[in-house]
């Protein structure tokens, strides 16, 4: 899977990037379409700026508070990819760029990672405050293998 993920981002994508600003610039004119590009951009920092800093002050408050932040590193590795995204010329990745960064797009993007890694990693149990682990395989009777059981109760 991996071989055909860096054959489809190293020449697939810049393939179609270009095919993509051709026919904008078809459309629209040269210059504009370079115009876009730049506006595109601009706007694209500017967000990443705010969210991110958004993103690290939440990460903090989180950590200070002792609770897992499961949540706040995933908008920070959402806002990363989406930063690498938007500084990279084209239509189609700022697109894609946009959907991770913007805060009312990068919820759903989130859930979605989430439920690959999940798939990835196995079986996951998901806790109250949505910190997931790994399940344990228990043993038959029903006590997982190494645990400490408190028979006094």
């Amino acid at each position: 899977m991996f071989p055909l993920a860096l054959f489809i981002a190293f020449l697939v994508v810049p393939v179609l990037e270009i095919y993509v600003i051709i026919q904008v610039g078809e459309v629209i004119g040269g210059w504009e379409t370079v115009l876009l590009l730049l506006v595109e951009s601009l706007l694209g920092a500017w967000i990443v700026k705010r969210e991110g800093r958004r993103a690290w002050l939440m990460l903090r408050e989180t950590l200070a508070s002792g609770r897992m932040p499961d949540r706040e590193l995933a908008d920070a590795a959402l806002i990363l990819v989406g930063g690498v995204l938007l500084l990279t010329p084209g239509f189609l990745t700022d697109f894609v760029g946009f959907l991770c960064v913007l805060p009312f797009t990068r919820p759903a993007l989130r859930r979605m990672l989430t439920a690959y890694a999940g798939r990835k990693v196995g079986a996951v149990t998901t806790f109250p405050g949505g910190f997931a682990a790994p399940q344990r395989p228990h043993e038959p009777g029903g006590v997982v293998q190494g645990e400490v059981v408190d028979d006094d109760k």
